[in-house]
């Protein structure tokens, strides 16, 4: 997908709090080898490095854009390349911790996925995930239900952009029964405080509305735009705006 860092950055406050509390969830040792799935703009896969002395860390994403942004934040210790979710989780690589924050949610098959990512690990290697509950998000529905009505159903070939994205119970049990111990995960809500629907509006298209703008074009892309505004303005009436926004947290030792 065509990431804008510019987009995305409108609100880094916003979409550093969860990766604080993701890091809060580490076990700090020194000299790890440390993969960062999702590295994005590269800022916090350099405070991941940061936090654990002596340590090297490979941060991975499949944007060029992003990447570009990244270069900034490279170091001895810390370097980015391009690949995708899937292709480096077929590789025999070992990591001592895989981290991946707001990531995993746009790669499919987390059934599959998981456990390959989990094989990647050496023997008392840490997991640690974050990702949107994009089920249960109502950006997220509302998005799917436009995309499901005409004229987007027949302009997108009734696609929609179904989430892979499971429940925190079947997360659990992936964890388990791949080895997990001292499973933590849980459901966190983080509060959006926006000016307007506008602004709203701003947040989910640096994000979840990319890949409906990219299988719509001209027209019926603006006409999808305005109308995706007008429901967010139906649905989130007064000023400020509040969203309550969720979020999955996990941590595993394997």
């Amino acid at each position: 997908m065509a990431w804008n860092p510019s987009t995305y950055n409108q609100f880094k406050e916003e979409r550093f709090l969860p990766f604080y509390d993701l890091l809060s969830l580490l076990d700090i040792k020194p000299d790890q080898k440390v993969l960062d799935i999702g590295c994005g703009t590269g800022e916090l896969t350099r405070k991941l490095a940061d936090a654990l002395p002596g340590s090297t860390t490979l941060g991975i994403d499949s944007s060029e854009q992003m990447l570009e942004e990244a270069s900034a934040f490279a170091s001895d210790s810390v370097s980015f390349d391009q690949h995708t979710i899937q292709d480096m989780s077929e590789r025999e690589e070992k990591w001592d911790i895989i981290f991946s924050n707001a990531a995993l949610q746009w790669a499919d098959g987390h059934e599959g996925l998981f456990p390959k990512i989990i094989k990647q690990l050496h023997p008392n290697g840490q997991l640690l995930i974050q990702m949107p509950d994009q089920h249960h998000n109502l950006s997220n529905k509302l998005l799917n239900e436009l995309a499901a009505q005409e004229p987007y159903k027949s302009h997108l070939n009734g696609w929609t952009r179904r989430s892979p994205v499971l429940d925190i119970e079947q997360y659990a049990r992936i964890l388990f029964e791949n080895g997990g111990t001292n499973i933590i995960i849980f459901e966190k809500v983080y509060p959006l405080i926006l000016p307007d629907p506008e602004a709203l509006f701003t947040w989910v298209s640096g994000t979840a509305l990319i890949p409906y703008k990219e299988r719509l074009y001209g027209g019926i892309q603006q006409q999808f735009i305005e109308e995706y505004k007008l429901l967010l303005g139906k649905h989130f009436t007064g000023t400020p705006v509040f969203y309550a926004f969720k979020r999955i947290l996990m941590k595993a030792t394997f």
